[in-house]
């Protein structure tokens, strides 16, 4: 496995990070189990959840996943040997089951609490928002349109002071933020050095693969000069580059077969772009999906790539990309698919 530091910190990570969406709907508990331990025994050690999970989220199944990794941290008592992630739900219709108040001080509070109870841990090295509370474009929106309707007032600053508070009862070690925009980052990151008590943002999870490179567009450059790290998830488009949806096919148990909204990585532009990509990692003999993965693992300004599976076996391959080291060849042939077929998930 090879090790990052969360930048601005002494905590090191392993380069996979574990995902856990799919724990409490597609996956048992004792498959989260399962799969922690596995991941653990391959030098994975940075585990990403949050309170919404499992996805698609539901008020029947509100923060399972949480709970799944909590029984497994009181049947191991190896919390020592996880650095942990979660996050606060945005304020969302769809998550209205869960809070309507947006990122206030009680909701902020009120989350940490819920989560550490859920997880049973006296804390969380890395505590993240998990969209932005005011109205933007994410989750697959291309353009920012100002909505008539966006009640936000901006609260940047007592964002910030709740964290700190609560970094120095020792709720939390850090903070992170999720589907995130350039402006935001950089709000975030000028209230800390306006205000030097205040936290610094340590990392961005956002959405990053060969069918969107978008956070190569202004983001990249911003963890390059302000050392914001990108946890990328969907690395590989909800399976789509595994290739196993090439053709037509709908394998039974596969997220976009029993999701079918869950379409972002499916248009018709991305299935010719991953036909590419399955053409090229075939001529070099890779597997898509670990081609895929390496290409993620080797930006410089990743800090840790998300991984998700539904089996072990998916967890293996996905785990065993840290050791594929991408050829001239390979990288010269990702280029000249991307320039021909830019970004073509949002």
């Amino acid at each position: 496995m090879i090790y990052t530091n969360l930048p601005h910190t002494d905590i090191e990570v392993s380069k996979i990070c574990l995902g856990t969406m799919t724990w409490g709907n597609q996956n048992t508990e004792a498959e989260g189990h399962e799969q922690m331990d596995y991941a653990l025994e391959q030098g994975v050690n940075f585990f990403d959840t949050a309170e919404l999970y499992p996805i698609p989220a539901a008020a029947e199944r509100y923060a399972h996943t949480e709970k799944i990794i909590g029984t497994w941290f009181k049947k191991n008592r190896n919390r020592d040997k996880v650095i942990l992630a979660s996050k606060i739900a945005g304020r969302s219709p769809a998550t209205s089951f869960i809070r309507t108040t947006g990122f206030n001080r009680d909701s902020i509070t009120e989350a940490v609490e819920g989560s550490l109870k859920r997880l049973q841990t006296d804390y969380i090295d890395l505590y993240q928002l998990h969209w932005p509370d005011r109205a933007t474009n994410y989750f697959g929106k291309r353009g920012y349109v100002p909505e008539a309707t966006d009640f936000w007032e901006d609260n940047f600053h007592q964002i910030l002071e709740t964290l700190r508070d609560l970094i120095r009862e020792g709720k939390i070690r850090h903070f992170g933020v999720s589907n995130e925009t350039p402006w935001g980052a950089m709000r975030y990151l000028e209230e800390s050095k306006v205000h030097v008590t205040l936290p610094r943002i340590s990392t961005i999870q956002n959405p990053y693969s060969l069918l969107n490179r978008t956070y190569e567009v202004g983001m990249a450059e911003i963890s390059h000069r302000e050392n914001l790290g990108l946890l990328a998830y969907s690395p590989l488009g909800f399976g789509v580059l595994s290739g196993k949806y090439l053709g037509g096919k709908k394998p039974e148990n596969g997220r976009v077969t029993i999701f079918p909204n869950y379409n972002r990585y499916s248009g018709e532009t991305a299935v010719k772009a991953t036909e590419l990509y399955h053409k090229l990692a075939e001529e070099t003999n890779l597997s898509l999906a670990q081609m895929s993965l390496a290409y993620v693992n080797s930006r410089p300004f990743v800090t840790s790539n998300i991984i998700g599976a539904t089996n072990l076996e998916q967890l293996k391959e996905n785990i065993e990309s840290i050791d594929v080291v991408l050829s001239d060849e390979v990288f010269s042939g990702i280029e000249a698919i991307h320039n021909a077929i830019p970004n073509p998930a949002p």
